[in-house]
C-alpha cells in the first residue's frame, strides 16, 4: 500500500509540473510580431461596401458572347500562335436560378493535350463577337522546378489587391482561398455580384490558372428563399478538380477560431507525418502567419497541451485579406499567441515562390493607401529535403529588418 501510496504520488506530481510547464509556456513573451500599421482613413466614396456597379472595372465588353453568357456557339481554338489556332475543343454550358434572378448561359471547356510550360492564345465567341486571349502553363513538375504561387483571399481593396498581384510578377498560378463575389452580403443574396464578380476579375483569370477554394460566403443556402442548395452559383460558375483528389465535392470552409479544432484534431498529425511546410487559410479578413508548430496532443477535452515549435510541422498562414465590405478584423487575441510569427489586420496578397526541391521564398505585400509593401517575407526550407533543418533564424533575421 504504501508502495502504491508513492506511485500515485509520483503521477500526481508529474502531473502538476505538467501542468505548471503548460501555464508557464503560456506566460512567455511573445517572440513574434503584431504590426503597427493602421489603415487611413478611406475618402468618401471609398467608404462604401462595394463599388458601384458603374465602376469602370465592371464594364461590358463590346459584343454579344463578351461574357455576358449569351446562348451560343461553345467552341474554344487555341494554339501555340496568336494566328494559328490549330486545335479546337467543344465545351458545354449550364443555367441555374437563385431565387428572383436567372443566370445567363455558363459556358465550360476543357482544354486538351496542352504542353509544360508552353503560351497559348486561345479564342471564343464565333459566330458572333471573337475574344481572343492567352496562357502560359506551368512547368513541367521537378523537385527543382521553380514555381510561384500567387495568393489572394468587389470591393476598391479588392480591386487594389487585384492591381498589386499584377505587380508582383506574372505567377504560374493563383489560390484564391475563397470568400468571392459577397452576393449573400445583398439583398436576396443579389446574384448580379456573380456576374460583375466576372467582369471584375478576368484581367487576371483569363491569362492565368486560378483555383478557387469555397468559403463561408459561397454557401448561399437561404431557406427563407427557398434556396436549400448549398453552393448552387459558385459551383455552376467555378468547377474545381475535386474528384482529382478522391473528394466526392469541390472542398469545405471553416468559420472563426476555435470552430475548427475537430479538423485539425483529425488532420494535423498527417500534416506533420508528411512533413507539409505551409498551409494556408482563409476566411478570417487579417493577416497571421505562425511560427512551426504542433499541438499534437492536444485532444479538444483535456486543455493540457499548448502548441509547442515543431520543426516537423508547418507553417500556418490566414490569408483571408484580399478584400471584403466588412472590413478587416481587428479583434485579435492578446497578448499575441506564443505561436504567432506576425500578424496585421489589413488587406493584401502574397506570392510564393518555389526555388527548388530545398528552399521558397515567401513574401506578403500589403494594401498601403495604392501602394504595395513587402511587409512579411521568410525563406522555408523543406521538411522532407531538410529534415533538421531550423529555418526559425532566417524568420527572426526578417524580423529584424522589418
Amino acid at each position: 500500500m504504501a508502495m502504491e501510496s508513492r506511485r500515485r504520488s509520483s503521477i500526481t506530481t508529474i502531473f502538476v509540473i505538467l501542468v505548471l510547464m503548460a501555464a508557464a509556456e503560456a506566460m512567455k513573451p511573445c517572440p513574434g510580431t503584431t504590426s503597427g500599421y493602421r489603415r487611413k482613413k478611406k475618402k468618401a466614396a471609398e467608404a462604401m461596401e462595394d463599388m458601384p456597379l458603374d465602376a469602370d472595372v465592371f464594364a461590358e465588353p463590346p459584343g454579344r458572347n463578351a461574357p455576358q453568357q449569351e446562348a451560343g456557339n461553345s467552341t474554344v481554338m487555341y494554339g501555340k500562335a496568336m494566328d494559328k489556332l490549330d486545335m479546337a475543343a467543344e465545351g458545354n454550358h449550364t443555367r441555374h436560378k437563385y431565387y428572383n434572378y436567372t443566370s445567363g448561359h455558363i459556358h465550360h471547356c476543357t482544354l486538351v493535350n496542352l504542353e509544360y510550360g508552353v503560351k497559348y492564345y486561345y479564342a471564343m465567341g464565333f459566330g458572333y463577337t471573337v475574344r481572343t486571349f492567352w496562357f502560359t502553363t506551368p512547368p513541367k513538375p521537378g523537385p527543382d522546378v521553380p514555381f510561384r504561387l500567387g495568393l489572394i483571399g468587389q470591393t476598391f481593396d479588392s480591386n487594389a489587391t487585384l492591381t498589386h498581384h499584377h505587380s508582383s510578377g506574372a505567377a504560374a498560378a493563383v489560390l484564391f482561398v475563397g470568400d468571392l463575389s459577397y452576393a449573400d452580403k445583398h439583398p436576396f443574396h443579389d446574384n448580379t455580384r456573380w456576374d460583375t464578380w466576372g467582369r471584375f476579375s478576368e484581367r487576371s483569370v483569363a491569362y492565368q490558372p486560378w483555383i478557387w477554394v469555397a468559403g463561408n460566403h459561397e454557401i448561399d443556402y437561404a431557406p427563407e428563399l427557398g434556396e436549400t442548395t448549398p453552393f448552387k452559383p459558385f459551383t455552376h460558375r467555378y468547377p474545381t478538380p475535386h474528384l482529382a483528389s478522391g473528394s466526392p465535392e469541390p472542398y469545405c470552409n471553416n468559420f472563426h477560431y476555435m470552430e475548427g479544432e475537430p479538423m485539425r484534431v483529425e488532420f494535423e498529425r498527417m500534416a506533420v507525418d508528411a512533413r507539409v511546410d505551409l498551409v494556408f487559410s482563409g476566411h478570417v479578413h487579417a493577416y497571421e502567419r505562425s511560427f512551426r508548430v504542433s499541438n499534437l496532443r492536444y485532444n479538444i477535452t483535456d486543455g493540457l497541451c499548448t502548441p509547442v515549435r515543431d520543426r516537423r510541422a508547418p507553417v500556418y498562414v490566414t490569408i483571408g485579406d484580399g478584400g471584403n465590405i466588412e472590413g478587416p478584423a481587428d479583434e485579435m487575441t492578446w497578448p499575441q499567441p506564443a505561436y504567432s510569427a506576425f500578424r496585421e489586420d489589413s488587406f493584401g496578397h502574397a506570392v510564393l515562390d518555389i526555388k527548388n526541391r530545398t528552399h521558397a521564398y515567401y513574401a506578403w505585400y500589403r494594401n498601403d493607401d495604392g501602394e504595395k509593401v513587402a511587409a512579411d517575407a521568410v525563406w522555408f526550407t523543406n521538411r522532407y529535403h531538410m529534415p533538421n533543418h531550423d529555418d526559425s533564424a532566417a524568420a527572426a533575421g526578417n524580423k529584424k529588418r522589418r
